[in-house]
């Protein structure tokens, strides 16, 4: 009873040359050929595997993964915009003025130490995983190589099937049946029938082990761009993040000063005033005093048209500056909005290099 023929896979062009290198060498009646067809390419399995297990493993990422989270969390425990809040009653009691910036810039350094070291840490760790996907692009190289080897294998181990089943073992048969008196002529067919099965199932074994390796290539690339993107997010809070929240903090504090600046500017306003309610009741008192004095005696009326005439001067004066005022504030006011046109432009082009450049 004669095998069903074979088909075997047409392998590459630029790979023909090793497939048929290899069913050369693979010799259908010597058991030792058939057991050590494609062995060395499976070896390949175990490095594959124990790379892809240590890959898994890198506790350099879970190392970065909780440094990064570290360094979030002292970035969010220390809240900046609670400085900008107004103090409350008590608090404003309490507290000297400045003291409260005092304060949060004092914690700011602490957190600071915190963070630079951290920061250290993570440039550390994305060193290393920046490393470990170089090792990985070459694990996932070596991969592929040993994926084309062992491709190189089925395809000869299934050239030397094809052939056996369409040229030996038909040939054997012949033989046997014409060869009646030879005892040992069915033995032999039965040899190679055996020989043959064995060769069938070492080159499934092929197949089963590039399952594996087709397999493990995806994987790598899985684990390679978990590493580049962990890497990339290193970058960018040590890059961005950690500048922002330096700038929050800035501007904070600035906001802080100018809150106390105005409160002094309120406190100088309220003495204006009341300085000029006390001067205006002083007027009157000592106003009332000298018409007293005045309307005991006769009239001056030269005194008179010379008081009103510095009267209506003082109030042509009051206009006059008045007007001046008016037109200076149109014109502060027209410069102001140029100026901030100036700086909305200027923040405009500043942005936009911002935009068009590649993430980190």
């Amino acid at each position: 009873m004669s095998e069903t023929p074979l088909s075997p896979t047409t392998p590459a062009p630029e790979r023909a040359a090793e497939v048929a290198r290899l069913a050369e060498r693979l010799d259908i009646a010597d058991p030792g050929s058939i057991l050590r067809f494609g062995a060395e390419a499976q070896t390949r399995a175990q490095a594959a595997a124990d790379a892809m297990l240590e890959g898994a493993r890198n506790e350099a990422t879970g190392q970065a993964g909780a440094a990064l989270s570290d360094m979030l969390g002292a970035l969010r425990g220390f809240d900046v915009t609670k400085l900008g809040e107004k103090p409350g009653f008590f608090a404003r009691i309490f507290t000297k003025a400045g003291a409260q910036a005092a304060r949060t810039l004092q914690k700011y350094e602490g957190v600071k130490g915190q963070i630079e070291t951290i920061g250290d840490r993570l440039d550390n760790h994305r060193t290393r995983l920046l490393e470990d996907v170089e090792r990985l692009e070459r694990l996932y190289s070596a991969t592929l190589d040993w994926f084309h080897a062992l491709a190189d294998h089925i395809a000869a181990g299934e050239t030397v099937l094809a052939r056996t089943d369409t040229v030996t073992i038909p040939a054997a048969e012949a033989e046997a049946a014409a060869a009646a008196t030879d005892g040992l002529a069915p033995q032999k067919l039965r040899d190679l029938r055996t020989a043959r099965d064995e060769l069938d199932r070492r080159v499934h074994d092929l197949r089963l082990t590039r399952q594996v390796a087709m397999q493990a290539l995806p994987s790598i690339r899985l684990i390679q761009e978990n590493d580049k993107a962990l890497s990339a997010r290193i970058q960018s809070v040590l890059a961005n993040t950690v500048p922002l929240w330096r700038t929050q903090l800035a501007q904070a504090l600035a906001i802080q000063r100018m809150r106390q600046a105005g409160d002094a500017v309120r406190q100088a306003t309220d003495l204006t005033n009341e300085l000029l309610v006390a001067n205006a009741e002083t007027l009157r008192a000592g106003n009332v005093e000298a018409r007293t004095q005045i309307e005991r005696g006769v009239f001056d009326l030269d005194r008179v048209k010379q008081a009103n005439a510095a009267l209506v001067g003082t109030l042509e004066d009051s206009l006059r500056l008045a007007e001046q005022g008016r037109n200076q504030r149109i014109a502060a006011q027209a410069e102001l909005a140029k100026a901030e046109g100036e700086i909305r432009r200027a923040l405009l082009a500043a942005r936009a290099p911002q935009q068009t450049a590649p993430r980190a």
